[in-house]
Protein backbone atom coordinates (compact mmCIF):
# COMPACT_ATOMS: atom_id res chain seq x y z
CA UNK A 1 0.00 0.00 0.00
CA UNK A 2 1.33 3.16 -1.21
CA UNK A 3 0.59 6.61 0.66
CA UNK A 4 0.89 10.09 -0.76
CA UNK A 5 0.99 13.11 1.60
CA UNK A 6 -0.41 15.93 0.28
CA UNK A 7 -1.41 20.22 1.23
CA UNK A 8 -0.75 23.68 -0.42
CA UNK A 9 0.27 26.82 0.67
CA UNK A 10 0.98 29.98 -0.73
CA UNK A 11 3.24 33.01 0.76
CA UNK A 12 3.22 30.69 4.02
CA UNK A 13 5.40 32.75 5.98
CA UNK A 14 4.16 36.61 5.09
CA UNK A 15 1.32 34.66 7.15
CA UNK A 16 3.19 33.10 9.25
CA UNK A 17 2.14 29.57 8.70
CA UNK A 18 4.10 26.74 9.89
CA UNK A 19 4.11 24.81 6.78
CA UNK A 20 7.54 23.51 6.74
CA UNK A 21 6.70 22.05 10.53
CA UNK A 22 3.50 20.62 8.83
CA UNK A 23 5.40 18.95 6.05
CA UNK A 24 8.23 17.72 7.98
CA UNK A 25 5.64 16.48 10.32
CA UNK A 26 4.15 14.14 7.90
CA UNK A 27 6.46 12.68 5.59
CA UNK A 28 8.13 10.09 7.70
CA UNK A 29 4.73 8.42 7.26
CA UNK A 30 4.62 8.95 3.83
CA UNK A 31 6.34 7.25 0.10
CA UNK A 32 5.88 11.06 -0.96
CA UNK A 33 4.27 14.19 -0.48
CA UNK A 34 2.76 16.36 -3.10
CA UNK A 35 2.60 20.07 -1.96
CA UNK A 36 0.60 22.64 -4.40
CA UNK A 37 2.42 26.11 -4.20
CA UNK A 38 0.70 28.94 -5.39
CA UNK A 39 2.41 32.06 -6.94
CA UNK A 40 4.08 33.50 -3.97
CA UNK A 41 6.75 36.02 -3.50
CA UNK A 42 8.15 35.13 0.30
CA UNK A 43 10.72 32.52 0.00
CA UNK A 44 8.06 30.01 0.07
CA UNK A 45 8.66 27.88 -2.86
CA UNK A 46 12.73 27.96 -1.97
CA UNK A 47 12.76 26.92 1.25
CA UNK A 48 10.50 23.75 0.39
CA UNK A 49 13.07 23.02 -2.05
CA UNK A 50 15.62 23.46 0.45
CA UNK A 51 14.06 20.71 2.50
CA UNK A 52 15.99 18.73 0.23
CA UNK A 53 13.74 15.92 0.58
CA UNK A 54 12.98 13.29 -2.40
CA UNK A 55 9.73 12.88 -1.38
CA UNK A 56 8.61 15.71 -1.75
CA UNK A 57 6.65 16.88 -4.91
CA UNK A 58 6.28 20.40 -5.87
CA UNK A 59 2.98 21.33 -8.38
CA UNK A 60 2.82 25.36 -9.02
CA UNK A 61 -0.02 26.43 -9.37
CA UNK A 62 -1.91 30.36 -10.02
CA UNK A 63 -4.54 30.88 -7.45
CA UNK A 64 -7.69 32.21 -9.34
CA UNK A 65 -9.26 34.95 -7.25
CA UNK A 66 -12.16 34.60 -9.20
CA UNK A 67 -13.06 31.63 -7.15
CA UNK A 68 -12.21 33.34 -3.56
CA UNK A 69 -15.93 33.58 -2.58
CA UNK A 70 -17.13 30.67 -0.17
CA UNK A 71 -13.55 29.60 0.16
CA UNK A 72 -13.91 26.74 -2.68
CA UNK A 73 -10.09 28.11 -3.71
CA UNK A 74 -8.61 25.96 -0.84
CA UNK A 75 -10.49 23.62 -2.15
CA UNK A 76 -9.56 23.80 -5.50
CA UNK A 77 -5.83 23.81 -4.41
CA UNK A 78 -6.27 21.03 -1.96
CA UNK A 79 -7.67 18.55 -5.28
CA UNK A 80 -4.82 20.00 -7.13
CA UNK A 81 -2.56 18.51 -4.86
CA UNK A 82 -4.89 15.15 -4.32
CA UNK A 83 -4.68 14.58 -8.51
CA UNK A 84 -0.99 14.58 -8.40
CA UNK A 85 -0.41 12.05 -5.87
CA UNK A 86 0.37 8.24 -6.62
CA UNK A 87 -0.75 6.51 -3.71
CA UNK A 88 -3.44 3.93 -2.66
CA UNK A 89 -4.15 6.77 0.25
CA UNK A 90 -3.85 10.42 0.65
CA UNK A 91 -2.22 12.04 4.05
CA UNK A 92 -3.82 15.53 3.92
CA UNK A 93 -2.33 18.21 6.04
CA UNK A 94 -2.72 21.77 6.21
CA UNK A 95 -0.08 24.50 6.05
CA UNK A 96 -1.11 25.26 9.87
CA UNK A 97 -1.32 21.79 11.00
CA UNK A 98 1.13 20.00 12.69
CA UNK A 99 1.54 15.65 13.56
CA UNK A 100 2.67 15.02 17.51
CA UNK A 101 6.01 12.04 16.63
CA UNK A 102 4.11 10.62 20.33
CA UNK A 103 1.19 9.91 17.94
CA UNK A 104 3.18 7.35 15.17
CA UNK A 105 1.75 4.52 16.64
CA UNK A 106 -1.74 5.19 16.43
CA UNK A 107 -0.69 6.53 12.79
CA UNK A 108 0.54 3.02 11.93
CA UNK A 109 -2.36 1.25 12.86
CA UNK A 110 -4.59 3.27 11.44
CA UNK A 111 -3.30 2.54 8.08
CA UNK A 112 -3.24 -1.26 8.61
CA UNK A 113 -7.13 -1.07 9.64
CA UNK A 114 -7.19 0.64 6.08
CA UNK A 115 -5.23 -2.16 4.63
CA UNK A 116 -7.54 -4.67 6.28
CA UNK A 117 -11.13 -3.52 5.87
CA UNK A 118 -11.90 -1.64 2.41
CA UNK A 119 -15.17 -0.03 3.85
CA UNK A 120 -13.71 2.49 5.36
CA UNK A 121 -13.21 5.45 3.21
CA UNK A 122 -11.05 8.11 5.40
CA UNK A 123 -9.73 8.02 8.58
CA UNK A 124 -10.50 10.81 11.57
CA UNK A 125 -8.36 12.71 13.74
CA UNK A 126 -9.14 15.11 16.76
CA UNK A 127 -7.91 18.96 16.85
CA UNK A 128 -6.57 20.78 18.96
CA UNK A 129 -7.20 24.71 18.41
CA UNK A 130 -4.56 26.79 19.08
CA UNK A 131 -5.64 30.09 20.39
CA UNK A 132 -3.72 33.61 21.56
CA UNK A 133 -0.53 31.80 20.75
CA UNK A 134 0.89 28.31 21.74
CA UNK A 135 -0.53 27.88 25.87
CA UNK A 136 -4.45 28.00 25.36
CA UNK A 137 -6.56 25.71 23.06
CA UNK A 138 -10.89 26.33 21.93
CA UNK A 139 -13.15 24.79 24.33
CA UNK A 140 -15.94 25.19 23.19
CA UNK A 141 -18.83 24.20 20.20
CA UNK A 142 -16.86 26.89 17.95
CA UNK A 143 -14.07 24.63 17.20
CA UNK A 144 -14.85 21.49 15.33
CA UNK A 145 -13.33 18.36 17.31
CA UNK A 146 -12.28 16.28 14.19
CA UNK A 147 -12.23 16.19 10.73
CA UNK A 148 -10.86 13.60 8.48
CA UNK A 149 -7.54 13.90 7.14
CA UNK A 150 -6.57 10.51 5.62
CA UNK A 151 -8.78 9.07 2.50
CA UNK A 152 -8.39 6.70 -0.05
CA UNK A 153 -7.23 7.70 -3.45
CA UNK A 154 -10.35 7.22 -5.19
CA UNK A 155 -11.62 10.05 -7.84
CA UNK A 156 -14.87 10.55 -6.37
CA UNK A 157 -13.47 11.70 -2.72
CA UNK A 158 -12.97 15.37 -3.21
CA UNK A 159 -12.07 18.58 -0.82
CA UNK A 160 -14.87 19.56 0.18
CA UNK A 161 -16.02 23.25 1.21
CA UNK A 162 -12.77 25.25 1.65
CA UNK A 163 -10.75 22.18 2.36
CA UNK A 164 -11.94 21.15 5.75
CA UNK A 165 -12.36 17.68 4.96
CA UNK A 166 -13.47 15.65 2.21
CA UNK A 167 -16.24 14.35 0.82
CA UNK A 168 -17.77 11.34 -1.84
CA UNK A 169 -19.18 12.92 -5.02
CA UNK A 170 -20.95 11.42 -7.61
CA UNK A 171 -18.73 12.67 -10.36
CA UNK A 172 -16.13 15.60 -10.58
CA UNK A 173 -18.57 17.93 -12.53
CA UNK A 174 -20.93 17.72 -9.53
CA UNK A 175 -18.54 18.66 -7.42
CA UNK A 176 -17.93 21.92 -9.47
CA UNK A 177 -21.74 22.48 -9.62
CA UNK A 178 -21.47 22.40 -5.42
CA UNK A 179 -23.64 18.96 -5.37
CA UNK A 180 -23.54 18.54 -1.40
CA UNK A 181 -22.06 14.72 -2.20
CA UNK A 182 -22.01 12.53 0.84
CA UNK A 183 -19.81 12.04 3.88
CA UNK A 184 -17.27 9.47 4.00
CA UNK A 185 -17.82 6.20 6.18
CA UNK A 186 -14.75 6.82 8.38
CA UNK A 187 -12.21 4.95 11.43
CA UNK A 188 -11.78 7.24 14.28
CA UNK A 189 -8.50 7.32 15.07
CA UNK A 190 -7.57 9.68 18.01
CA UNK A 191 -4.66 10.84 16.43
CA UNK A 192 -3.93 14.98 17.29
CA UNK A 193 -3.58 17.43 14.43
CA UNK A 194 -2.04 20.55 16.03
CA UNK A 195 -4.42 23.24 14.84
CA UNK A 196 -2.08 26.44 15.10
CA UNK A 197 -4.55 28.86 12.72
CA UNK A 198 -4.82 31.29 16.06
CA UNK A 199 -1.46 31.55 17.34
CA UNK A 200 0.34 34.09 15.86
CA UNK A 201 1.46 37.54 16.84
CA UNK A 202 -1.37 40.24 17.20
CA UNK A 203 -0.61 41.91 14.56
CA UNK A 204 0.32 39.32 12.23
CA UNK A 205 -2.95 37.45 13.01
CA UNK A 206 -4.82 40.57 12.06
CA UNK A 207 -3.42 40.27 8.85
CA UNK A 208 -3.87 36.71 8.13
CA UNK A 209 -7.56 37.62 9.18
CA UNK A 210 -8.29 40.48 6.61
CA UNK A 211 -6.41 38.15 4.07
CA UNK A 212 -8.33 35.20 5.12
CA UNK A 213 -12.08 37.22 5.01
CA UNK A 214 -11.07 38.25 1.47
CA UNK A 215 -11.65 34.65 0.13
CA UNK A 216 -14.91 34.55 1.60
CA UNK A 217 -16.32 37.48 0.35
CA UNK A 218 -16.79 39.98 -2.28
CA UNK A 219 -14.81 43.96 -2.09
CA UNK A 220 -17.71 45.39 -0.98
CA UNK A 221 -18.14 43.94 2.15
CA UNK A 222 -14.16 44.51 2.85
CA UNK A 223 -14.30 47.50 2.69
CA UNK A 224 -17.80 47.91 4.94
CA UNK A 225 -16.52 45.34 7.83
CA UNK A 226 -12.87 44.92 8.05
CA UNK A 227 -11.65 46.44 10.69
CA UNK A 228 -9.45 49.49 10.51
CA UNK A 229 -7.04 47.91 13.86
CA UNK A 230 -3.44 46.82 13.64
CA UNK A 231 -3.68 44.45 16.17
CA UNK A 232 -6.18 41.36 16.22
CA UNK A 233 -8.23 41.13 19.25
CA UNK A 234 -7.80 37.62 21.24
CA UNK A 235 -10.35 38.74 23.28
CA UNK A 236 -13.28 38.33 20.99
CA UNK A 237 -13.91 34.63 21.80
CA UNK A 238 -16.28 32.61 24.20
CA UNK A 239 -14.14 30.34 26.40
CA UNK A 240 -10.58 28.36 25.98
CA UNK A 241 -8.90 26.45 28.23
CA UNK A 242 -5.08 26.26 28.81
CA UNK A 243 -2.88 23.40 27.01
CA UNK A 244 -1.29 21.44 29.48
CA UNK A 245 0.31 18.73 27.15
CA UNK A 246 3.41 19.49 25.15
CA UNK A 247 3.95 20.40 21.26
CA UNK A 248 5.01 18.30 18.50
CA UNK A 249 8.98 19.03 18.59
CA UNK A 250 8.99 20.60 15.28
CA UNK A 251 7.55 23.38 17.18
CA UNK A 252 8.79 23.83 20.15
CA UNK A 253 11.29 26.52 18.45
CA UNK A 254 8.52 28.22 17.57
CA UNK A 255 6.76 27.91 20.71
CA UNK A 256 10.09 28.93 22.80
CA UNK A 257 10.06 32.28 20.18
CA UNK A 258 6.23 33.38 20.74
CA UNK A 259 7.15 37.30 21.69
CA UNK A 260 3.81 38.38 22.60
CA UNK A 261 1.29 37.45 25.93
CA UNK A 262 -2.64 36.32 26.04
CA UNK A 263 -4.29 35.64 29.09
CA UNK A 264 -7.64 34.67 28.70
CA UNK A 265 -9.62 36.84 31.10
CA UNK A 266 -13.26 34.78 31.98
CA UNK A 267 -15.04 38.74 32.61
CA UNK A 268 -14.72 39.54 28.70
CA UNK A 269 -15.80 36.01 27.53
CA UNK A 270 -18.00 36.52 24.42
CA UNK A 271 -21.00 33.84 24.97
CA UNK A 272 -24.26 34.10 23.33
CA UNK A 273 -27.21 33.34 25.83
CA UNK A 274 -27.50 30.01 23.66
CA UNK A 275 -23.78 29.26 23.08
CA UNK A 276 -23.37 29.23 26.88
CA UNK A 277 -26.66 26.99 27.99
CA UNK A 278 -24.47 24.29 25.17
CA UNK A 279 -21.12 24.94 26.41
CA UNK A 280 -22.77 24.42 30.25
CA UNK A 281 -24.42 21.08 28.85
CA UNK A 282 -21.47 19.63 27.05
CA UNK A 283 -19.47 20.41 29.73
CA UNK A 284 -21.45 18.53 32.52
CA UNK A 285 -22.67 15.52 30.36
CA UNK A 286 -20.20 15.58 27.27
CA UNK A 287 -22.56 16.14 24.54
CA UNK A 288 -22.02 18.55 21.79
CA UNK A 289 -26.05 18.84 21.24
CA UNK A 290 -26.59 19.62 17.44
CA UNK A 291 -22.79 19.43 16.64
CA UNK A 292 -21.78 19.53 12.57
CA UNK A 293 -20.33 15.88 11.33
CA UNK A 294 -18.77 16.11 8.05
CA UNK A 295 -18.62 11.96 8.20
CA UNK A 296 -19.99 8.68 9.41
CA UNK A 297 -17.58 6.69 11.96
CA UNK A 298 -18.15 3.41 11.07
CA UNK A 299 -15.18 1.95 13.11
CA UNK A 300 -13.32 3.08 16.22
CA UNK A 301 -9.17 2.44 16.73
CA UNK A 302 -8.90 0.81 20.17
Amino acid sequence: MKISGFSYVRNGFEFGYPFLESIQSVLPYVDEFVMAVGDSNDGTRQAIEQLNNPKIKIIDTIWDMSQREGGKLFATQANIALDNISGDIGFHIQADEVLHEDDAKLILQSFKELEKDNTIEGVLFDFLNFYGGYHYIGSTRKWHRREIRIIRNQKNIRSFRDSQGFRFYPSYQEWQNNHPGRPLRVLYSPVRIFHYSYARNPKLMQKKSNFFNSFWHDDNWLKKHLPKKEEFDYNQVDAVKKFEGTHPHLMREKVAQQDWEFTFDPKKSRFTPKGKILHIIEKNTGLRIGEYKNYRIIKKLR
